[in-house]
């Protein structure tokens, strides 16, 4: 088997229409992206729909690549687009009151969450309350570790802004998580 080369490289070869290549990108990427997204709606389901589409998305436009960010920068900016279309259109879909009344909050408590033990599931806990801005700076640089100025360019805000949320999520996620009895393990 040949060298499947760098994600560049990959790229190229899937806007020449070579479908290995796609076959590729998406063995490399596709949970990273796929935990992006999930991150982003709290939804698994609909992480994998819009993994899909933007797998598909790639596939059409490798050849505007051009190579002036990382590959999974422009994959991440796709994805991130892609989920907040998403979100757009379903925050515009209107619930009916009936079926509004009958969602049933399922969210564990304070003491529900303090009893399992599990600092991963606390973490996670304290991570959803941050805002969706905060959210998406901290998994941007902690989890996918990307430099300020890739988040910035992923999305969309001056690298200025992204320090400014960053040191306001840190602060607000030290705060929840001290409240939750974890040491927040940064200075």
């Amino acid at each position: 088997m040949e060298h499947p080369g760098d994600d560049k490289e990959v790229l190229q070869r899937i806007a020449s229409g070579d479908k290995t290549a796609v076959r590729v990108l998406f063995a490399r990427h596709n949970l990273r992206i796929f935990r992006f997204i999930v991150r982003m709606t709290g939804s698994e389901a609909t992480a994998e729909d819009l993994t899909n589409e933007v797998f598909l998305e790639i596939w059409r436009n490798a050849g505007r690549f051009e190579g002036r960010s990382a590959p999974t920068t422009w994959m991440l900016t796709i994805a991130r687009n892609r989920t907040i279309s998403f979100l757009r259109k379903r925050s515009e879909a209107q619930l009916d009151e009936d079926y509004a009344a009958n969602i049933a909050d399922d969210a564990d408590t304070p003491e529900v969450i303090t009893s399992k033990g599990d600092k991963g599931a606390q973490i996670r806990t304290c991570m959803e309350q941050l805002s969706a801005d905060h959210r998406e700076i901290i998994d941007l640089v902690y989890y996918h570790e990307r430099s300020v100025a890739e988040v910035a360019e992923i999305v969309g805000i001056p690298e200025g802004t992204v320090k400014t949320r960053m040191f306001h999520a840190r602060k607000k996620l030290g705060a929840l998580l001290q409240s939750a009895g974890i040491d927040r393990g940064w200075p």
